[in-house]
């Protein structure tokens, strides 16, 4: 069985036992389920589900960081009366391969405000990005992929 789904066959068990429905409780109930893997690992055999838990707090923390930023951008445009925004359309060359590696990569850049996928070649080798603040397409390229796109590689491979 996956890990991951029964990590949060673990959590939603404990949301049961508290008797609590509440995202705290939920949060809790995988921390709890986490550790109780991890002290039943040897069961479990080789698995990477462990070796995962820092750059996936790693990438949660960086989108969040990326989230703010993008959205005080983009108040700060609006609320200010000059308008800043230098609109443009992005190649991006992938490095991210699997159909759901690409899939994340194009939604994380649509969720971020600011910034909108528009399209992936039919060769899935580039994802078309409209963003509203490109002063340089080069460096806008540098920043999606060593940011985003580099962080979702650790934790998807």
């Amino acid at each position: 069985m996956n890990l991951l789904l029964l990590n949060i066959l673990l959590a939603v068990a404990w949301m049961m036992l508290t008797g609590e429905v509440s995202s705290g409780t939920f949060t809790a109930g995988l921390l709890v389920g986490y550790l109780l893997l991890w002290l039943t690992r040897p069961a479990w055999g080789e698995t990477r589900y462990f070796s995962k838990l820092l750059p996936v707090i790693r990438f949660v923390l960086y989108f969040l960081k990326e989230l703010l930023v993008a959205n005080l951008k983009v108040a700060y445009d609006i609320v200010t009366p000059k308008d800043h925004m230098v609109p443009g359309i992005v190649a991006v060359p992938l490095d991210v391969k699997s159909d759901i590696e690409i899939t994340l990569f194009a939604n994380l850049v649509t969720l971020t405000p600011g910034t909108l996928s528009l399209d992936v070649s039919p060769d899935r080798r580039t994802l078309y990005v409209h963003a509203l603040y490109v002063k340089d397409a080069g460096q806008f390229r540098r920043e999606l992929k060593n940011g985003l796109e580099k962080r979702l590689i650790e934790v998807m491979r």
